[in-house]
C-alpha cells in the first residue's frame, strides 16, 4: 500500500510535469499510470526538457486501489477516463483533491467520490507534450489556479498553491474559481474546435479574421450558457473571455487576433493539446466538455447553434480520422 504528499491521477505531460518538480523539491509523490507509462517512469523516471530539464525518480503505481491516502491527490487525465480512474479511488483517505482538467464536470465527479468538502476548483494555464520517448516537453509555464468551491481565498488553497510554485510550477490561490474555470472553458471550447479542425498551430488559426470569428461566437454561446446559470466570466485565463462576451462582435474579434499574435512571438509552435492527441491517435475529449456544455444549454432552454453543431463535427473528426 502507499501514501504520499501528492498522489496524481495521470502521467501525460501536465501530470508529468507537476509530479517531477514536487518530487524534485522533497515531496512524496506518487504517479498512478498505465502499465507502459509506468514502465517508462520506473526505468527512467520523469524526464522533463523544454523551459525546465532533468530527471526525477517517483514511485509509479498501475492498480490505483493501493494508493492508501494521500495529503493531496490531482487528477490530470483525459475526460473519458476519469470514472474509471476515480473508482478504485474511493477507499483511498484524502485530504483535498482537484483537477486540472477541462471541461465542466470534474469538480462534480470528484465530490462523488470524495465529498463536495474535500475538493477544490482547478484550472491550469500551462502546457506541454508526452513525447513517443517518454519525455516531456515543458512549453508553457503560466499558472495553475487552486480555489474553494464556494469562493474565497483558504488556508489549504493558499497552502497548496503555493507548494506548487515553490516547486518551480506556477501556481496561485484564487477567490473567485468558478469564474475562472468557466471562463477556462468559454476559451478552451473554441480554441479545441479550430485546432482539430484547422489541425494549425494556435497562433495561425487565432490570427485568421475568419477562425477568430468562430472562435469569437463559441466563446459568447459559453457566456450565454455561464450568465444562465449566474457565473461570472473573467479576462484571466487564456482569453479575455469577459470583454468577447460583453463587446461587439468586431472588438471580439480583434482581441483575439491580438492573443494570437502575442502566441506568435511568445509560443510560436504552440499546438493544443487535442490537436496532439488527433495527430497522435489518441480520443478527444468531446462528451465530458463539449457534449456536457450542449446538454446543460437544452436544460436551460438555451439556443447555442454554433456550439450545437461544433460538438458533432469535432465528434466526428474524432471517429474519422485521417
Amino acid at each position: 500500500m502507499a501514501t504520499a504528499d501528492f498522489a496524481i491521477v495521470g502521467s501525460g505531460a501536465i501530470g508529468s510535469i507537476i509530479g517531477a518538480h514536487l518530487a524534485r523539491a522533497g515531496h512524496t509523490v506518487v504517479m498512478l499510470a498505465r502499465a507502459h507509462r509506468a514502465q517508462q517512469i520506473e526505468q527512467r523516471g520523469l524526464q522533463i526538457t523544454g523551459l525546465a530539464t532533468f530527471s526525477q525518480q517517483v514511485r509509479a503505481l498501475t492498480e490505483p486501489s493501493a494508493l492508501r491516502s494521500a495529503e493531496v491527490l490531482i487528477v490530470a487525465t483525459k475526460t473519458h477516463a476519469t470514472e474509471a480512474a476515480l473508482a478504485p479511488l474511493r477507499g483511498a483517505a484524502v485530504g483535498a483533491a482537484f483537477s486540472i482538467q477541462n471541461g465542466l464536470m470534474k469538480n462534480d465527479q470528484l465530490s462523488d467520490v470524495f465529498g463536495r468538502d474535500r475538493v477544490l476548483g482547478s484550472l491550469a494555464d500551462t502546457s506541454g507534450e508526452l513525447l513517443p520517448s517518454g519525455e516531456v516537453l515543458f512549453t508553457r509555464n503560466a499558472n495553475i489556479y487552486v480555489g474553494e468551491l464556494e469562493g474565497g481565498l483558504s488556508p489549504r488553497a493558499r497552502r497548496i498553491a503555493g507548494t506548487i510554485d515553490a516547486s518551480g510550477v506556477r501556481s496561485t490561490a484564487a477567490a473567485d474559481i468558478e469564474s475562472l474555470e468557466w471562463s477556462k472553458f468559454a476559451a478552451w471550447a473554441a480554441m479545441m474546435v479550430l485546432s482539430v479542425t484547422t489541425r494549425a498551430r494556435t497562433w495561425e488559426y487565432a490570427t485568421d479574421p475568419g477562425a477568430a470569428l468562430v472562435m469569437a461566437r463559441l466563446v459568447r454561446e459559453v457566456g450565454q450558457l455561464a450568465d444562465a446559470r449566474q457565473v461570472r466570466l473573467s479576462d484571466q485565463p487564456v482569453l479575455p473571455v469577459e470583454s468577447i462576451c460583453r463587446g461587439s462582435e468586431a472588438q471580439a474579434v480583434a482581441a483575439i487576433c491580438r492573443v494570437g499574435l502575442a502566441l506568435k512571438s511568445s509560443a510560436p509552435e504552440h499546438r493544443m493539446s487535442s490537436l496532439h492527441d488527433l495527430s497522435a491517435g489518441r480520443p478527444l475529449e468531446i462528451e465530458e466538455t463539449l457534449g456536457h456544455a450542449v446538454r446543460m444549454a437544452q436544460q436551460c432552454n438555451l439556443s447555442v447553434p454554433l456550439l450545437s453543431s461544433c460538438y458533432p463535427l469535432a465528434a466526428a473528426i474524432d471517429r474519422v480520422r485521417g
